[in-house]
C-alpha cells in the first residue's frame, strides 16, 4: 500500500503504472489501484491504467538473468496490456507472452512458485520414508530420473521471499472464496519442518555414536537461504539452529557470504565469515552448498567420532553419516 500510495502521489493522467510484486489474483485490481485513485484522484482506466509483470529473477543465478527469462505481461485494457508488453519486448532477449488478464498474470506467478513448493515437499517426504527403509534419496532419485518424464527436484531447505511465502497468498485467496487448499498447505506443513527433522536427525546420530549432545560443538556451515548467494530472507537454516539450541548445544554459525550483522539484527543469531583456526567440532552440518565448501576438508574440522549430515548431498557419500 505504502509503494501505492507514493506512486499515487506523482501519477498524472496518461500514465500506466506497472506492478511487478507476487500477489495473489485481484490484488494489483482490488487492493493496490483503489489506493492509487484515491491519492491521485484520477479515475481508473481512464485517466490512467495499470499493468502487472511477475518478476521472475532467480537469485545468485547468472545464466537466467532479468533478459533472458520470458516475461508475462498484462494490462487493465487491451490498449494498456499492449503498451507493457512492447516495454519489456523492447529490452527481454527472451520473449514476452501477454496474458489475457492482470488476474491471470497474478495467478500465473503464484502457482509457479507454489508447484516448486509442493514438489520439493514430495522429494522431502520421501527423503524421510527412504531414511527409515535404510536406503540413499539421492541413489533413487538418479535411478527414477533416467525415465524422460521424471520431474528432477531435490530434498532440502524450503526459504527465501518466493517459495517458501508465496502459496500461503494463494491459500489466502481460495480460503476467501470458500475453499480450503489441501496439498498447498501441507506441502507448506511439510517443508517448514525440515529444519527441526534435520536437527533431531543430527541428534538422533550423535547419541548413536554415543556423542553428548549437551555442550557439544556443532558447526553450521550455511545460513542463507539459498548456495552462492548473500540473501537470508526468511532461511530455514533458523530452524536447525533453534532445534538444536534446546539441547543446550555449542552452535558455531559459518558463512562466508552473509552479512552476519543481518544475521543477528534478523534472527538474533552470531554467524562468522572465517573458522576459527584449529577448532575441533563434534558435528557438522552442511546447511547449504556454497561452492567455497567445497573446498574445505570436513573431516579435519571434526573429532575421530563425530557426526556429518549432508542436507544437500555434495559430498562424497563415504564422507557423510546421513543426508536428505
Amino acid at each position: 500500500y505504502k509503494a501505492s500510495e507514493t506512486v499515487g502521489n506523482a501519477l498524472k493522467k496518461g500514465d500506466v503504472v506497472i506492478y511487478e510484486s507476487t500477489v495473489y489474483p485481484g490484488v494489483t485490481e482490488d487492493e493496490c489501484v483503489p489506493v492509487l485513485e484515491k491519492v491521485s484522484g484520477l479515475r481508473f482506466n481512464t485517466d490512467f491504467f495499470v499493468g502487472y509483470s511477475p518478476e521472475r529473477i532467480n537469485p545468485g543465478d547468472k545464466e537466467h538473468t532479468l533478459t533472458r527469462i520470458k516475461k508475462v505481461t498484462s494490462g487493465s485494457t487491451p490498449e494498456a496490456a499492449e503498451v507493457v508488453d512492447q516495454l519489456y519486448r523492447s529490452i527481454i532477449t527472451a520473449g514476452t507472452y501477454k496474458a489475457t488478464s492482470i488476474k491471470v498474470a497474478e495467478a500465473a506467478k503464484v502457482i509457479e512458485n507454489s508447484q516448486r513448493d509442493i514438489n520439493i515437499a514430495f522429494v522431502n517426504e520421501l527423503s524421510k520414508i527412504f531414511c527409515k527403509i535404510g536406503i540413499d534419496t539421492r541413489d533413487v532419485l538418479d535411478a527414477a530420473g533416467t525415465k524422460w518424464n521424471f520431474l528432477k527436484f531435490s530434498p532440502g531447505l524450503v526459504g527465501g521471499h518466493c517459495i517458501g511465502v508465496d502459496p500461503y497468498y494463494l491459500s489466502q485467496k481460495a480460503q476467501e472464496v470458500g475453499y480450503h487448499p489441501e496439498i498447498i498447505l501441507a506441502g507448506r506443513k511439510l517443508n517448514d519442518g525440515m529444519g527441526e527433522y534435520i536437527a533431531h536427525e543430527v541428534i538422533r546420530l550423535m547419541v548413536k555414536k554415543d556423542i553428548p549432545v549437551k555442550n557439544a560443538s556443532i558447526l553450521i556451515m550455511g545460513i542463507t537461504f539459498k548456495e552462492n548467494c548473500p540473501d537470508v530472507r526468511n532461511t530455514r537454516v533458523v530452524d536447525i539452529v533453534k532445534t538444536l539450541n534446546e539441547f543446550d548445544s555449542n552452535i558455531t554459525i559459518y558463512d562466508p557470504l552473509a552479512d552476519c550483522g543481518e544475521v543477528a539484527h534478523e534472527f538474533g543469531l552470531k554467524c562468522v565469515n572465517e573458522l576459527e583456526e584449529g577448532k575441533i567440532y563434534d558435528a557438522v552440518i552442511l546447511a547449504v552448498a556454497h561452492d567455497e565448501f567445497k573446498n574445505i576438508d570436513i573431516a579435519k574440522l571434526c573429532n575421530g567420532h563425530k557426526v556429518i549430515y549432508d542436507v544437500k548431498s555434495v559430498l562424497p557419500k563415504e564422507l557423510a553419516d546421513a543426508r536428505l
